[in-house]
């Protein structure tokens, strides 16, 4: 969990921003006239199934495409602590949803279920095709509990189990899967602005327009969408009044007019039956959905949202003014939070007496030493200020408050950065035996390939270190940087250089055979898409 020092370059619209933007719901959206651009299509009822020109497989295809994009986009983040808390949420619901009977064997299958944090300050939250979710980490900041987070989660996760995604894509026979693909894509390049404005004006000319009006949903889905994620997420052990309070909130911020910071509301506009059904229901519920928060899973939601907070604005002015948060009032969890989000924004300024200070306030609070839960949470951070000052004892005895790296992701993560920061080859050797374990059960974990990675190249196995470091940009969709990565593995091979490693030499021909393929598929699709041909080199 190496921390990326402050920048200061100018704050663009994530990705994944200009994707929801792409979502936005417009009633009033602008027709196409008589004789131009492609015939309007009829939307399927909500009782009705997908088109065949749209079923599951292109469905997987098409998220499977705009993935490979957003992965690669620099506000793509996979913070291991922020990430492991959405994952806490996250896994209930899918959890809960199968057992309901939400998620069919064939969808079960081909979709994965991935939630994904994307760095950006604005609240929102988004659903793609294929069984993707996206989070800002300004919605996670603005959020007071975790069942006020389940709930947008839940109802995220409601357009992909109610295929209202597939129901909402228009199954124009003209456009294959990674033409659409391309179409969104090109509206997202179109839509990186803060300026609603800009972003609309994108959005309504041309083929831009079409993907607009192909990928609405209409109130009759979110409305239905809320029904559904609101039992959910109460399946889930969540509170059934986390989705009134943040419609609450989400009111509120209407009312003040949206600047833009919170796109979630032109995506997803409230309406009064929205808020009114949604309060009925939570009536309904009682006491099933009315279980008190333990008082662990409140702290691990206000530490949580303070690390989001510094983490999704990494301008240095806005990083300098959570450093102050060092005397926030409050109660207990409010200072915790403040002095954590202290502590970490002084870390990133490199300012470690003062985060050494907003540590030891934290520490003092009452009831945190004896809290052995919130002495977890905060050692990851104790770590971090550890590694940050280049004090690799104190990061070895901070580590190891930091969890059972075997079922911890976090802890494996920070441990092996520790055992790589201190040079210690037992501890090198035994991050690498963790870390390939997991990676072969998580194939699509990059951070965790590269890790791996980084503990090979110490250990003198530069085979097992070109390998990993392919699989993370395989990982990422970058094909031809880990095909690249996989050739020099092929060559140092060939030279000798590597001993008699034969083993890690075949596994290397062939996953560098199954990526040309891969490869080859891909520059197919596209070229169907365009109907056109293009070399075999050209890179997707």
């Amino acid at each position: 969990m190496k921390s990326t020092p402050p920048c200061r370059r100018p704050h663009q619209a994530s990705l994944a921003l200009a994707l929801s933007v792409a979502l936005l719901v417009s009633p009033s959206a602008p027709a196409q006239p008589a004789g131009t651009g492609p015939t309007p299509l009829r939307l399927p009822s909500l009782g009705e199934s997908a088109s065949d020109d749209f079923n599951l497989s292109a469905e997987k295809r098409l998220g499977e495409q705009i993935m490979r994009e957003i992965r690669r986009d620099p506000d793509f983040i996979d913070d291991p602590l922020v990430n492991d808390y959405l994952q806490s949420i996250w896994q209930p619901i899918v959890k809960a949803a199968r057992e309901r009977g939400d998620i069919g064997a064939d969808v079960a299958v081909l979709f994965p279920f991935e939630a994904f944090l994307v760095r950006d300050r604005t609240v929102n939250a988004f659903a793609l095709p294929g069984g993707y979710v996206g989070v800002h980490l300004g919605l996670i900041a603005m959020t007071a509990t975790r069942d006020e987070l389940a709930s947008v989660m839940a109802h995220e996760f409601s357009h992909i189990s109610q295929r209202h995604i597939a129901r909402s894509i228009a199954s124009n026979a003209r456009n294959s899967t990674l033409g659409v693909a391309a179409m969104i894509l090109g509206v997202l390049a179109a839509s990186r602005s803060r300026n609603a404005d800009v972003a609309n004006a994108a959005i309504v000319g041309g083929q831009a327009a079409m993907v607009q009006n192909q990928l609405n949903f209409s109130r009759d889905m979110e409305r239905e969408a809320d029904r559904n994620g609101q039992s959910l997420m109460v399946q889930a052990g969540f509170m059934a009044g986390g989705m009134n309070a943040m419609f609450a909130k989400l009111d509120q911020a209407n009312r003040l007019n949206d600047n833009g910071a919170f796109p979630y509301l032109r995506s997803h506009p409230l309406t009064v039956e929205r808020i009114a059904e949604a309060q009925q229901r939570a009536a309904q519920l009682g006491a099933a959905g009315q279980a008190a928060t333990p008082a662990e899973t409140t702290r691990w939601h206000a530490l949580m949202q303070a690390r989001a907070r510094v983490l999704m604005d990494p301008s240095v002015d806005s990083i300098r003014r959570l450093q102050d948060l060092d005397g926030r009032a409050g109660n207990t969890e409010e200072r915790l939070a403040g002095y954590y989000a202290s502590a970490l924004a002084s870390i990133l300024l490199r300012e470690f007496g003062r985060a050494e200070r907003a540590l030891q306030a934290a520490q003092a609070l009452p009831g945190v030493r004896e809290d052995g839960f919130t002495q977890h949470a905060l050692a990851p951070l104790v770590t971090q200020l550890a590694l940050a000052k280049g004090d690799w004892p104190a990061a070895t005895a901070a580590v190891a408050g930091v969890g059972d790296e075997a079922r911890s992701r976090p802890a494996m993560l920070l441990r092996a950065q520790v055992a790589l920061a201190s040079g210690d080859p037992a501890a090198i050797r035994h991050s690498t035996e963790v870390l390939q374990t997991w990676v072969s059960e998580h194939k699509l974990d990059a951070l965790s390939w590269q890790s791996l990675s980084h503990c090979a190249e110490a250990q003198g196995q530069p085979l097992r270190a070109l390998r990993a470091a392919a699989e993370a940009q395989a990982a990422i969709g970058n094909i031809q940087g880990a095909m690249d990565r996989l050739r020099a593995g092929q060559q140092m091979a060939r030279r000798g250089a590597v001993g008699n490693d034969f083993i890690e030499a075949s596994v290397i021909d062939s996953r560098w055979r199954e990526l040309q393929a891969q490869r080859r598929e891909l520059m197919a699709g596209q070229r169907s898409s365009r109907g056109s041909s293009g070399p075999d080199d050209e890179r997707p």
